[in-house]
């Protein structure tokens, strides 16, 4: 087993920015495939000191959270520096908590069953690649030169960490509308790429992570539109959207 998850050191290249983060405060909600909204969110982004601050939160409708915080720079380069996840409720297997650090490369895992209430803590330290980019993968798609791909690292909680590849390309162009008007979004493949030993090994657990999707309009400057993919290990795949604000009916009142 230890000789299937051993993995050689991982070369890495981090994004250049092409497109820096600001202040943002986005409105989304989270789907189901067959368009049973589940969720409401919020995207919240600040820049203080240097470092960015990006916290995505999502409400469920059975009183689950999902409350994830990533912490970067963007000198000439993405550069992940903290990463923090909670997952909460019915909505998922079981509650987690995990942060990981760049600058001391330690995490930490801590798990909850619904059942018994038992806990289990992982700890350790990770020698993390360059362009490990936990909670920011659309942030770096959105700095990809246009009909470009590439290559980054993600670290994978099962709840054990693995560093893991992640391919982003381009998968053609697809028209969308945005109030009257219609746009051209680029749709990208997100692919998990194991390495063959892994692969097998995820494979016969019944745990080979699925592809995610990300839509990004690319004309001008760079806008999310929608994604789809499991939010936890061996989840099922919802979809991320956009929301517009609606005014309540006064009449109704």
């Amino acid at each position: 087993m230890a000789a299937l998850l051993w993995q050689r050191p991982l070369a890495a290249a981090p994004i250049p920015v092409r497109f820096a983060e600001g202040s943002l405060h986005g409105f989304l909600v989270l789907n189901t495939p067959k368009d049973v909204l589940i969720a409401s969110g919020d995207l919240l982004q600040v820049g203080r000191g240097g470092e960015v601050t990006s916290r995505l939160v999502f409400r469920f409708k059975d009183g689950s959270v999902f409350d994830e915080t990533v912490v970067f720079t963007q000198r000439n380069v993405f550069t992940m520096q903290s990463y923090h996840l909670i997952q909460r409720g019915p909505a998922f297997p079981e509650d987690t908590e995990i942060s990981l650090e760049r600058a001391s490369g330690k995490y930490r895992v801590k798990t909850r069953a619904h059942g018994d209430g038992r806990e289990k803590v992982l700890d350790g330290t990770l020698d993390l690649p360059l362009d490990t980019y936990n909670g920011m993968v659309l942030t770096v798609v959105k700095n990809l030169p246009t009909g470009a791909g590439e290559t980054v690292h993600m670290v994978a909680f099962t709840p054990a960490p693995k560093i893991i590849k992640l391919a982003m390309a381009p998968a053609g162009e697809e028209n969308i509308m945005v109030g009257g008007s219609e746009k051209t979004a680029t749709h990208y493949m997100l692919k998990p790429i194991l390495g063959i030993w892994l692969k097998l090994f995820a494979s016969l657990l019944g745990r080979v992570p699925p592809d995610n999707h990300a839509w990004i309009v690319t004309a001008d400057v760079p806008a999310f539109v929608k994604f789809e993919g499991p939010l936890y290990n061996n989840g099922p795949a919802w979809r991320i959207e956009l929301a517009s604000p609606r005014w309540p009916d006064r009449r109704k009142r």
